[in-house]
């Protein structure tokens, strides 16, 4: 029996993941001494799929993605948390990874890589590899923050991090029209949270930052490696960044005019 120090609580947000959520759960069943899954209140079989497997499932409305994810990590049991999205897993060797940090805990947090499976290529180039995340860490050292939905792990100043063998497998799109559905809602709640902040848009915002963001994505980080997919990808990439800024200066517009 582990000490509690040695202990692990991992946490999972949902929505309507019937399709994803089973390999997630499956996923942390090794490394895992408690598993919470805080719900969004899903309509599909979300619910269902989780109470199969020993895991704490909690209902909460919906706030933000940074709200949810800390709200999941107030309610694990213990400080050290595994904390993955829906449509993630562990590979075999990242379990193997966490296992031995119950024996050799010496950091406040953890970074791994995370490998994304876009309309089924694995993607090995642009922004999306080797795409670390820090995703296990101590609780007391380390909240949820950046700018949703982009959410980001923040730790105190002065924590230490280290680095984790193994992947975090992420099953990004299944399909492109998914994808083109998923960059307007993003656009969209940056747009809204980027008005909130003050920020401003101007030309330059609109047309040279999609260029830039396409160019590094697509030429220096070498998306053009992964073929029709990382031509895809680099676009829609420049997309949403142009949408982003397109839908601020209409915010601004907007509130401006009343």
């Amino acid at each position: 029996m582990y000490a509690e120090e040695k202990r692990f609580s991992a946490t999972v947000i949902t929505l309507n993941e019937e399709n994803k959520i089973a390999r997630c759960i499956e996923s942390l069943l090794p490394v895992a001494d408690d598993i919470v899954i805080l719900d969004s209140f899903s309509t599909d079989a979300t619910e269902a799929i989780c109470k199969n497997y020993p895991v704490r499932f909690l209902q909460q409305k919906f706030e933000g993605h940074i709200q949810q994810k800390n709200s999941a990590i107030d309610a694990a049991k213990y400080d050290k948390v595994i904390s993955l999205d829906a449509d993630e897993a562990l590979s075999k060797e990242l379990q193997s990874a966490i296992l031995r940090l119950k024996e050799n805990w010496k950091k406040d947090g953890y970074f791994a890589k995370r490998f994304n499976n876009y309309c089924g290529q694995w993607i090995y180039h642009s922004d999306w590899y080797p795409d670390r995340k820090l995703r296990v860490f101590d609780r007391n050292k380390a909240r949820w923050g950046g700018i949703n939905p982009h959410d980001t792990i923040q730790m105190q100043p002065g924590s230490k991090t280290g680095k984790l063998n193994g992947s975090i497998l992420h099953w990004v799109h299944t399909s492109y029209e998914e994808h083109s559905l998923k960059v307007h809602k993003f656009s969209s709640i940056a747009a809204r949270e980027y008005y909130k902040l003050g920020r401003k848009s101007g030309i330059f915002d609109i047309l040279l930052k999609p260029t830039w963001t396409f160019f590094k994505a697509y030429i220096l980080r070498l998306g053009f490696l992964d073929g029709f997919n990382g031509l895809i990808i680099c676009t829609f990439s420049a997309y949403t960044t142009f949408l982003k800024y397109l839908k601020l200066k209409q915010i601004i517009k907007n509130n401006s005019n009343t």
